[in-house]
């Protein structure tokens, strides 16, 4: 198959592309992957609970916001395959590109698609612990963004504890300190490994409390019900 616009992803960015694209007679394809990098369709979106940042909307679902950006696109014209993009080749025009097989991330198809421009759009994907209750408690207590999260009332003036000490966990900390009575960061290391001004002002902050040389082995809460989950305590 070839393409004037393909476009990998399909976040926020990748629709915003598209509907664009559409807009512009561009006729855009856009490969939202199945299950890529074990994320849904739409991205991390999908896996917030609400949302209070977006333009336009006070507070709206993640997935909600994510569906609704699908249609749009649709609306205006995008192809959308549901398969993972898995190589590109862009040593020569068209650009070359090949998708791995409906849930198999770790062969490719045999057929080699083209397309005049490719728009990378794939997002990111935040690092896990993997320890036992992440995955029981992650939207309900456990999150893997301050901004998207921090403002909602789970975790408004609550003790609030940061794992990391990169640039980015010393980052989410400082904005959480805005919202939480507390904040607390464990460095499994004996020293931060965020830049100096970041380390300072991480250190120097009244609300902080830094436990170097520690890790989280286990997330604990309520067991809740099917229809109601527990909470992480």
């Amino acid at each position: 198959m070839h393409s004037k616009l393909v476009i990998i992803g399909s976040g926020p960015a990748g629709h915003t592309a598209a509907i664009y694209a559409a807009r512009a007679d561009l006729k855009p394809v856009m490969y939202e992957g199945f299950l890529a990098l074990g994320i849904a369709a739409g991205g991390q979106l999908t896996t917030t609970d609400e949302v209070e940042n977006f333009p336009g909307f006070s507070k709206i679902q993640g997935a909600t916001l994510m569906d609704n950006m699908r249609a749009q696109s649709e609306g205006c014209g995008t192809e959308i395959i549901s398969q993972t993009v898995g190589k590109v080749d862009f040593s020569s025009r068209p650009f070359k590109y090949q998708l791995h097989p409906m849930g198999d991330d770790d062969t490719l198809e045999d057929e080699v698609h083209t397309a005049d421009a490719i728009i990378i759009a794939t997002g990111a994907k935040a690092r896990r612990l993997d320890v036992p209750g992440e995955d029981k408690y992650w939207g309900n207590g456990v999150s893997a963004c301050a901004v998207c999260d921090g403002s909602l009332p789970l975790f408004r003036s609550k003790p609030l504890v940061v794992i990391g000490g990169g640039d980015s966990a010393v980052e989410q900390a400082v904005y959480l300190t805005k919202k939480a009575s507390k904040v607390t960061v464990l460095v499994r290391k004996d020293a931060l490994r965020a830049g100096k001004a970041n380390g300072r002002r991480l250190s120097t902050h009244p609300k902080v409390e830094i436990k170097y040389n520690h890790v989280a082995t286990q997330i604990l809460g309520e067991e809740g019900t099917p229809k109601k989950p527990g909470l992480m305590t």
